[in-house]
């Protein structure tokens, strides 16, 4: 008798920590969370973009400045997500399936790191540029929590996932935007001072920015309600292909989700094999996740490539001949052009499949890289032949990273949402990392090579989208 009592409490205690949303009249499939705490997340990746950008204009200039090389500027600015990597699982462990402590840590780290980067300058130390990006890569953790966040079973309904992945892709879109922009302008003004000039005023003013940031976090984010890991209400069983093509004959609208089975009380001894049974993906469903995870890595491969590579390009060409100025503002322009399309994504979004929004991203996104390959083969350099393609690869690219996870979270059952999270999010890191790099030696290594290894990357995400392009249909929203 104590022991159903003690399982009915449980039962109860899980419901009121998870807010049941039925019991308050609330579709589940369209849930959100508290609105104060979405907009710091959505914030925080918006900061963490700023902060990821904008050096990007002025880095090879800095790293000259202390006598560095093009190629060391794209590991500065790359090598914050290879760190960011290797603290992710070690911090995961510590989370306790929660989002306060990465957030605290995340502010903290990044106001660090930016006032290590703007103390080089002051101590003529080269590599104290590369160890304040090192120390900021410990923040940009969080880039995975707020994808995680935005695709969090226990708050976000499976309808409400792909627009909240569109939020934060439309801050990836200010953050290249803006961040280029004000690294391009503070570098211009240049404040002749040995503290605070042209080099280090970025660093300074986003120490600033994180600190009032982490002050909000304080007073305004509610984290997610605590629930006992014991005897969850229900399980969810990943669905085959033959159930999503009965499914699709029934309704077109309503597919690929996962199927919501009550669970029977079954004994302890046989509860691990009943629980891994529910959880074990099939080959089809680990293609999908090997899909989505090249599409993340390709995506910010070729984002950080153009990214790194432009300024040194631009200054490199005398057709051009940009300062790190002119080219803040160039790579800026291209993701002001991008927001329009980005923001009406956001009401798009909830009318299409991940899996068209993936192809039209990639599509776009491969017509811009073929037409830089023109342009770099005819030598017809000049500002508008490099904008149109810029323009179609940040648009492109950004609007395909938005559907990477939230299509698998769908897919997926919700107890795998930790593990995708974390599968795309290195994804994303390795091609951050190996994209800065890539775009810093470009020039070196010969442009249309450079050009030419992006679009083969993509080329391998063409062959397993078109394979598994079935296995890919999802619910919309």
């Amino acid at each position: 008798m104590s022991a159903v009592v003690a399982s009915q409490s449980n039962v109860q205690t899980i419901e009121e920590a998870t807010r049941d949303p039925e019991a308050e009249g609330v579709d589940p499939e369209y849930k959100l969370p508290k609105r104060s705490s979405l907009v710091i997340v959505i914030l925080s990746n918006v900061l963490m973009q700023i902060s990821f950008f904008i050096i990007v204009s002025s880095s090879s200039a800095y790293a000259e400045h202390l006598g560095g090389s093009a190629t060391f500027s794209g590991l500065v600015i790359g090598i914050p997500t290879a760190f960011s990597g290797l603290t992710l699982i070690p911090l995961m462990r510590l989370d306790q399936g929660k989002y306060t402590r990465p957030l605290h840590f995340t502010c903290g780290t990044m106001a660090l790191g930016s006032i290590l980067y703007a103390l080089a300058y002051r101590f003529s130390f080269l590599y104290l540029i590369l160890i304040g990006r090192m120390v900021q890569g410990l923040g940009f953790t969080f880039w995975m929590y707020s994808k995680r966040y935005c695709s969090d079973p226990r708050i976000v309904g499976i309808r409400r996932r792909t627009t909240l992945a569109g939020w934060l892709v439309l801050g990836q879109g200010i953050g290249m935007s803006l961040g280029p922009f004000a690294g391009g302008l503070l570098f211009r003004i240049g404040f002749k001072n040995r503290v605070f000039n042209g080099y280090t005023s970025p660093g300074w003013i986003m120490a600033c920015a994180w600190i009032a940031f982490w002050i909000a976090c304080v007073v305004w984010f509610e984290d997610v309600p605590s629930a006992p890991a014991s005897a969850p209400a229900v399980e969810l069983q990943p669905v085959s292909v033959a159930q999503v093509t009965e499914v699709e004959d029934k309704d077109k609208e309503d597919v690929s989700a996962p199927s919501v089975t009550p669970v029977e009380p079954i004994s302890s001894s046989s509860s691990s094999t009943r629980s891994r049974s529910h959880t074990r993906l099939n080959s089809r469903q680990w293609g999908v996740v090997a899909c989505m995870c090249w599409f993340a890595m390709t995506c910010f491969f070729v984002l950080g490539a153009w990214e790194s590579n432009l300024p040194v390009f631009g200054a490199a060409t005398p057709a051009l001949h940009w300062s790190p100025y002119a080219s803040g503002n160039f790579i800026a322009l291209g993701g002001i052009a991008t927001f329009p399309f980005l923001l009406f994504n956001l009401f798009f979004a909830r009318g299409l499949q991940d899996r068209h929004i993936l192809a039209l991203g990639s599509g776009l996104g491969l017509v811009g890289l073929i037409i830089a390959t023109a342009v770099l083969k005819t030598r017809a350099v000049n500002y508008g032949s490099m904008f149109v393609p810029w323009f179609l690869v940040a648009l492109g690219f950004n609007l395909a990273s938005t559907c990477t996870l939230s299509l698998l979270s769908k897919q997926l059952p919700d107890s795998w949402n930790g593990k995708t999270s974390l599968a795309i999010q290195y994804s994303n890191y390795t091609g951050r990392v190996t994209g800065a790099v890539w775009g810093g030696s470009g020039v070196k290594l010969g442009m249309l090579n450079y050009v030419g290894l992006e679009i083969a990357y993509l080329g391998v995400g063409a062959l397993m989208f078109t394979t598994l392009w079935r296995e890919l249909k999802a619910k919309t929203g």
